[in-house]
């Protein structure tokens, strides 16, 4: 007897007669039930916030880091609206402020883009501050070795050798993690360490160190070979805004770019779907490490005294932490968070000088900026993992 409750087939087979039988009826449409228990899609002004938290949460982040940056600024004595209007007027409304500003700024982006591009990977890349100072040491060892060259041909050399310098670098952090599993982050931190303590060898009385100064340092860049601005404009600025572009430009339009996205999202389906994780994680972090050495290369070439010395790089690594994590890894959005980021910290020195205020509130505010635009990025790490973690249990109990 048929199951009354069964629904019939679609393709019923032809009669005796041989004549084909006449289709059933089609079912009706089951109206979608959402999940009991499943909390309703936030709407108004909370459904905007969470739509747009990519925008959302840098502007909150740099908000109330403004706020907190104030409260500090009223506990030494001074008024925190004329010292923000002091900071930003300095930074963007005289010559050498901005001149100041945009030279910051070209170095940042890069070192944004050198740690943006491999979480797009799902790495995270916290070593920009040595890649940059490889680059920056490989440069000035080129541009002196090689001096005798053709102007043109030493500064493309001497910027070839920066990018290979910083790339190289990178890839070793890469290649620790592709063969023997070492994370990142701590291969990056030690790579640091190390890059400090090699290059001030050999800039203290070591092979590149010049003699003739006081301090340690490396010999000059020729003058006829230095990159000098065109009036507040630096010549790597241009250079940065378009690696910019090209870097964005290929995580969406290329198939380069969809295998990175792809290992970022789920190394393990990308690795059945055929992309080597491999490939990815070297490519990403030497990427990362050339726009970093990069940064260097500019910061020797364009930026008195024209040698590397200690200090060149000065924190500029570990605010490309700040810029990528405040861009939401989106390499444009490196470009507004470099260009703040420069700002404040070409604008700092005026807060001691003119106002009497102590410039390390600079580095409070741009750490507070870090704090609050990275905790949504580690609660989601946080809720990611567990939920992981559940549905392995929740595998093993059904196996």
């Amino acid at each position: 007897m048929a199951d009354p409750d069964r629904p019939p087939a679609k393709d019923t087979p032809p009669d005796a007669g041989g004549a084909p039988a006449t289709a059933p009826a089609e079912a009706p449409a089951v109206p979608v039930v959402a999940e009991r228990g499943a909390p309703p899609p936030p709407t108004g002004l909370l459904g905007f916030l969470v739509r747009h938290q990519a925008i959302v949460v840098p502007i909150l982040a740099v908000v109330l880091a403004f706020a907190i940056g104030a409260i500090l600024i009223r506990a030494q004595g001074f008024n925190p609206t004329y010292a923000y209007q002091r900071l930003f007027q300095r930074s963007f409304l005289t010559e050498g402020g901005l001149l100041a500003t945009l030279q910051k700024t070209t170095p940042l982006i890069l070192v944004g883009l050198a740690v943006a591009i491999p979480l797009k990977v799902g790495l995270f890349n916290i070593g920009g501050q040595g890649q940059l100072m490889a680059g920056g040491i490989g440069a000035a060892w080129i541009a002196h070795s090689l001096r005798d060259l053709p102007v043109p041909v030493l500064v493309i050399v001497s910027v070839i050798a920066g990018l290979l310098f910083g790339a190289m670098w990178a890839s070793i952090a890469a290649l620790l993690k592709t063969t023997r599993g070492v994370h990142e982050v701590i291969s990056t931190i030690m790579l640091n360490s190390i890059a400090v303590g090699l290059i001030d060898w050999l800039i203290n009385g070591g092979p590149l160190a010049d003699t003739s100064q006081v301090f340690p340092t490396t010999h000059a860049v020729r003058e006829d070979a230095r990159l000098l601005p065109l009036g507040v404009l630096p010549w790597g600025l241009p250079v940065a805004l378009i690696l910019a572009v090209l870097v964005a430009w290929m995580l969406k339009r290329t198939t380069l770019g969809f295998e990175l996205q792809t290992v970022g999202r789920n190394r393990f389906a990308a690795g059945y779907a055929g992309i080597s994780t491999t490939k990815a994680t070297i490519i990403a972090m030497a990427t990362s490490g050339a726009l970093a050495g990069l940064a260097g290369t500019l910061e020797l070439l364009q930026i008195e005294p024209y040698r590397y010395q200690s200090g060149i790089a000065g924190s500029l690594g570990f605010d490309g932490i700040t810029i990528a994590l405040l861009a939401r890894g989106n390499p444009l959005g490196t470009i507004p968070a470099a260009i703040l980021v420069g700002a404040m910290r070409a604008g700092a020195p005026s807060l001691q000088f003119e106002l009497g205020i102590r410039p390390e509130v600079v580095d409070v505010l741009l750490a507070i900026t870090l704090l609050m635009v990275s905790l949504p990025v580690i609660a989601k790490w946080i809720f990611r993992r567990h939920t992981a973690k559940q549905t392995q249990l929740a595998g093993s109990w059904g196996a």
